[in-house]
């Protein structure tokens, strides 16, 4: 049997931009993604902290360094350009990995920088 925990979350980010015509996803700086441990294509939620939206999207590299949290595709009707959001990864753990897990927390600023790395 295995259990869903909370793998990765990248926390109060800031949304750069909201695309409704664009197939699906949200686009991540990949430097926050590797920072984060979340791949390509990894299934995600997304947390609007302005509205209370949530969704399950998947994430895709945006270019390194450019601090980007893109929304791309119909979740722009929910979450818009400059709102705060959280996105977190989750996996699969046995009981025995669940009780020593601890996921990966990056702490953002109002611009994208890491402030916090936990644990």
């Amino acid at each position: 049997m295995f259990v869903s925990l909370l793998k990765s979350k990248l926390h109060r980010g800031r949304v750069t931009s909201a695309k409704v015509d664009y197939p699906g996803s949200i686009g991540i700086d990949a430097e926050l993604m590797a920072a984060a441990g979340i791949v390509t294509y990894e299934k995600v939620l997304v947390v609007d902290l302005e509205n209370g939206s949530r969704l399950e999207t998947y994430a895709i590299p945006a270019d390194p360094g450019s601090k980007q949290i893109e929304i791309l595709g119909a979740a722009a009707r929910l979450i818009k350009k400059k709102d705060r959001v959280i996105i977190m990864g989750f996996a699969g753990f046995t009981p025995e990995e669940a009780a020593g897990h601890k996921p990966k927390v990056i702490v953002l600023d109002e611009n994208n920088n890491i402030i916090k790395n936990l644990p």
